[in-house]
């Protein structure tokens, strides 16, 4: 993204480009480590502040100022590159230690002092001489909660941010879904948070512990839900709690409501002020991004841009042009995360002509459209390509209604009157695999593999079933269009709007999109990758505040919404559904019973009714973008 996107026709590059300008690398830099900010509450936190220098020292300024407020390590090499990055091209990087991580002082509660913690910060680094008119905030995934937080305090000099791939409410997205736990996201990122805590790094017994359970985490996800007590989390009784409040606190209440893990509610407190969002159709915040760009766009004036690409989490991984097991071409992969930042930096901060406000709103990868070979690297080449758009959702989407058939079809006709039901039980006992989807594996359990694969069990290395589809499990009901003459673009939000029964007071039901390749010589079988997903918990079919429980028997229509994609469903491929009632570990299982969930002790089978028939017509809602 070194040059705008959008080049007339008449015009040479060279034309084009005539008049942009942005900071390039003139400076040193100096660093000074371990600087005290002190807390309202007199803890004390830790930050690294690089500078520009000539002849190794720092200069005075005032600068520019960009801060990062982290809980992976102030001293971690990613953000010694972003320091010595910036300084050399005239800001101060600032990057904090946030409370009770690495150096800094206090208790580590995940997500709930950041607001206040991050407004101290923000005027400590107001008071300096060093620090010019400006600051700006950047980060991803809990960084970009950081930010968004403090925002809503309204802190001295903020002038822009960078929220790549981050929440806009983790009760909605991340750390539940649909009324259920992510269970592996938040059970696998504990634990690794947990490795790397203060108490894990002054205890070396403590340590091997934990990189034990690390190493064996697929083990601990068998017998789900774990119970409080009897996994080395409780030797960290701050990071075992956090895990069970996120596993059990399952109604939408106070718990929730705060800056930290919900935006959603400060959202009309946030400042208007440019905002540079990034995201990707695999990674964790997808939903949370685009709902965070919509409404800000509604509620203010200032410049919004965002970018949505292919990659699991953003960040470091937008030079990958691959996620999970498919690959969409050597253009999905954007120039480095800095490159992209100094620009809009520069923009908004130096007031610099850089180009990027002059390129549209939205930039996008329509994923497909590939040869559906298997490249030298062993992934399906599935392809897609770039695309500016001018709003998020794009105005000319068509949205279309696809009915479920009894015999499996996905038609633009109604279900016959008489369309018989299909039933299938459902055993917590025997849920259907996870096997990829909108997560990140964070480093080498390699048990919960996000992006995207061949849906078949055997699959992920945490699964020892059979290597056999999903679509052959008696739970798993597959609806299929017909072969597609034509290309079929999805890009949008998909929602799903199921006629479903239950012998069971509580239960969940699940829905996967699906691009269903033909056969060919490197996928005799074809290749049936998965797209998106939902899930919902049916004691929360009417929202998430209170817990009410079904009545056996008794028919209910529900609406699921997957997350948001964009998919070109090519010539001689099938658009798939799969309609189910698990997909474990990624989502924790339901047991059927109705107890408090997480903390079950009890199991049972539920038969499970889905109609297609034309009064009850079962059907699936596509955001479908015509061809030109």
């Amino acid at each position: 993204m070194s040059a705008p996107s959008r080049i007339k026709d008449d015009h040479t590059l060279e034309e084009h480009l005539k008049g942009f300008e942005g900071s390039h690398e003139q400076y040193g830099y100096a660093v000074e480590k371990h600087l005290a900010i002190r807390m309202r509450d007199g803890t004390m936190q830790y930050a690294d502040v690089y500078r520009p220098a000539l002849e190794g020292k720092a200069l005075d300024g005032p600068w520019p100022t960009i801060l990062e407020r982290t809980p992976y390590n102030k001293d971690r090499m990613s953000y010694s590159v972003n320091g010595r990055y910036f300084a050399k091209r005239g800001y101060v990087y600032v990057v904090n230690d946030v409370r009770g991580r690495w150096a800094s002082e206090g208790k580590f509660e995940f997500l709930r002092n950041e607001a206040d913690d991050g407004y101290d910060v923000m005027a400590w680094l107001a008071a300096q001489p060093w620090c010019g008119e400006k600051i700006g905030t950047v980060g991803i995934s809990y960084t970009t909660a950081t930010q968004q937080a403090l925002a809503v305090r309204h802190p001295p000099k903020l002038a822009t941010q960078v929220l790549y791939d981050g929440p806009y409410n983790y009760f909605r997205q991340t750390m539940r879904h649909g009324g259920a736990c992510e269970y592996a996201i938040a059970f696998q990122y504990v634990v690794w948070m947990a490795r790397s805590s203060q108490e894990a790094s002054a205890d070396p017994r403590l340590k091997k512990q934990l990189d034990d359970m690390w190493a064996d985490l697929p083990k601990w996800l068998i017998h789900q839900p774990l119970r409080p007590g009897v996994s080395p989390l409780r030797l960290l009784p701050a990071y075992e709690k956090w895990f069970f409040d996120m596993l059990t606190t399952s109604d939408y209440e106070d718990y929730w409501k705060t800056p930290d893990l919900s935006i959603e509610e400060y959202i009309n407190e946030y400042p208007d002020m440019p905002l540079l969002l990034e995201t990707s159709w695999y990674g964790h915040h997808i939903t949370a991004t685009l709902w965070k760009y919509e409404q800000l766009k509604k509620l203010h004036r200032t410049p919004k841009k965002l970018v949505i690409g292919t990659w699991l989490h953003g960040g470091d991984m937008f030079i990958q042009s691959w996620a999970g097991d498919i690959d969409f071409g050597a253009d999905a992969a954007l120039e480095d995360n800095n490159s992209l930042r100094l620009r809009w930096l520069d923009q908004q901060m130096k007031g610099m002509a850089t180009g990027i406000d002059k390129e549209a709103p939205v930039k996008l990868f329509v994923m497909g459209g590939g040869s559906g070979r298997r490249d030298g690297m062993g992934r399906l080449m599935h392809g897609g390509r770039w695309r500016d758009e001018q709003e998020w959702p794009i105005a000319r989407t068509q949205h279309t209604t696809l009915y479920m058939t009894p015999d499996g079809l996905l038609s633009r006709d109604r279900a016959p009157a008489d369309g018989k039901p299909v039933q299938y039980d459902f055993d917590p006992a025997n849920p259907v695999p996870t096997v990829g989807g909108n997560f990140t594996n964070y480093g080498t359990t390699g048990f919960l593999e996000g992006g995207g694969f061949d849906q078949n069990s055997g699959t992920m290395s945490g699964d020892k079933s059979p290597r056999i589809p999903l679509a052959a499990r008696s739970d798993v009901i597959v609806f299929r269009t017909p072969v597609l003459e034509e290309g079929l673009e999805v890009t949008g939000v998909v929602k799903c709007r199921l006629w479903v029964t239950s012998s069971a007071v509580d239960t969940d039901f699940t829905v996967k999109l699906i691009d269903e390749y033909p056969p060919n010589a490197d996928y005799p079988n074809g290749y049936a990758l998965n797209i998106g997903d939902s899930i919902l918990r049916m004691r929360y079919r009417n929202g998430f505040e209170k817990a009410e429980f079904i009545e056996p028997g008794k028919p209910y229509e529900i609406e699921l919404q997957l997350q948001a994609t964009s998919n070109f469903f090519a010539p001689g491929h099938r658009l798939r559904i799969d309609v189910s009632s698990s997909n474990s570990p990624h989502y924790d299982v339901n047991p059927n019973t109705g107890e408090p969930l997480g903390q079950n002790r009890c199991r049972a089978v539920a038969r499970q009714t889905l109609f297609v028939d034309q009064a009850r017509a079962s059907c699936v809602v596509l955001p479908v973008i015509p061809a030109k």
